[in-house]
């Protein structure tokens, strides 16, 4: 009997032993998946996505190398009036990104993104457009404008698009210019009081892009309406300029690269002052596109599923299409059927 009990115990101390053990290896190889106090990849602080590390930072909305570190604020989008009587433009040669839409009566304004370079002043500022939620939303930016129709303000609260209006600080009218067009905005002082923020994705898909098999295209005429027609003349060395830019002088933007997306126009359920009716750019889906680079055009089909979406740009054949790291100029062109078209020569 005492023998037997004996040999029982024993037996369950061998079984304790042996779960300790297995215990013991389960700890450890947990342990594994823990970061170490002492490995330095263990963390990502927020400097080291900013700046630090070994990786080499691009700036979001152009593709370059960064020096130093990304800002600690959100990519600024100015709504800028592109009117006979809003000239000069000011604030346009240190935009990063400028997108060009079509608004009522057939004319147009800019979408200007700012994020490496905060320039002193920008304008003249301009009001809010449906259109403008699928050109400032993935850039995750903030919207600076001059106020928006009711319908419109609805759209973009209900996208978490975060808008300034006249009265927010930096806001002031220019003496030398008649209203409407005498809005501007010294973005420092608007940026000053701008929550901190995280970097934005890239807003393109930037990389190396072969031209190779490209046609020729050094000018080129992009026709918005029967009013309006945004040229654009390339320049060995320079890049892509537009002779009938109503920037100051020596203050336009110059784009390394110029998308041209064919668009569709809808109606954007309301009128202007002057009874003409709003357009909407139907900026999601898909359509024609064209690239153009040194001097060469390239083409394509460009898609965003939402409206949120980043842009994608492929082939014919359904490869991927890179832009070129740098300065990029958008066209959201109407398509033919809208009244627009792409015009090439040279």
């Amino acid at each position: 009997m005492s023998s037997s009990l004996n040999q029982v115990g024993l037996r369950r101390l061998l079984a304790v032993l042996v779960s300790l053990v297995l215990l013991a290896g389960l700890a450890a190889c947990s342990g594994d998946d823990e970061p170490s106090a002492e490995d330095p990849s263990a963390e990502t602080s927020d400097d080291q996505s900013r700046g630090g590390g070994t990786a080499t930072l691009t700036w979001p909305l152009t593709g370059e190398p960064v020096e130093g570190e990304l800002p600690d604020i959100p990519v600024i989008a100015v709504k800028i009036d592109n009117a006979d009587e809003a000239q000069p433009q000011v604030g346009l040669s240190e935009a990063d990104i400028v997108t060009e839409e079509l608004v009522e009566g057939g004319i147009t304004r800019y979408n200007a993104f700012y994020y490496s370079q905060v320039p002193d002043i920008v304008g003249p500022v301009r009001s809010i457009r449906a259109s403008d939620i699928g050109i400032v939303k993935p850039a995750e930016a903030v919207l600076v404008a001059a106020g928006a129709a009711i319908k419109t303000r609805a759209l973009i609260a209900g996208a978490n698009i975060t808008s300034f209006n006249e009265g927010a600080p930096g806001y002031e009218r220019a003496g030398d210019r008649l209203a409407p067009h005498d809005l501007m905005v010294r973005l420092p002082d608007l940026a000053a009081s701008l929550d901190n923020a995280d970097p934005p994705p890239p807003y393109l898909d930037f990389g190396a892009t072969d031209m190779d098999g490209g046609e020729p295209a050094t000018a080129f005429d992009v026709v918005f309406s029967g009013v309006h027609t945004t040229s654009f003349q390339y320049e060995e060395g320079t890049g892509y300029t537009r002779p009938g830019s109503l920037a100051e002088q020596g203050d336009d933007f110059v784009a390394d690269t110029v998308l041209v997306l064919r668009v569709r126009e809808g109606d954007a359920g309301y009128l202007d002052p002057a009874g003409n009716p709003v357009p909407v750019t139907i900026y999601e889906g898909k359509g024609d596109m064209m690239l153009f680079h040194d001097g060469q055009v390239i083409a394509g089909t460009w898609s965003k599923d939402e409206l949120k979406s980043p842009l994608q740009l492929t082939t014919a054949s359904g490869d991927t299409i890179t832009v070129p790291p740098g300065k990029t100029w958008i066209e959201l062109a109407p398509n033919d059927a809208a009244g627009g078209s792409v015009k090439i020569g040279g």
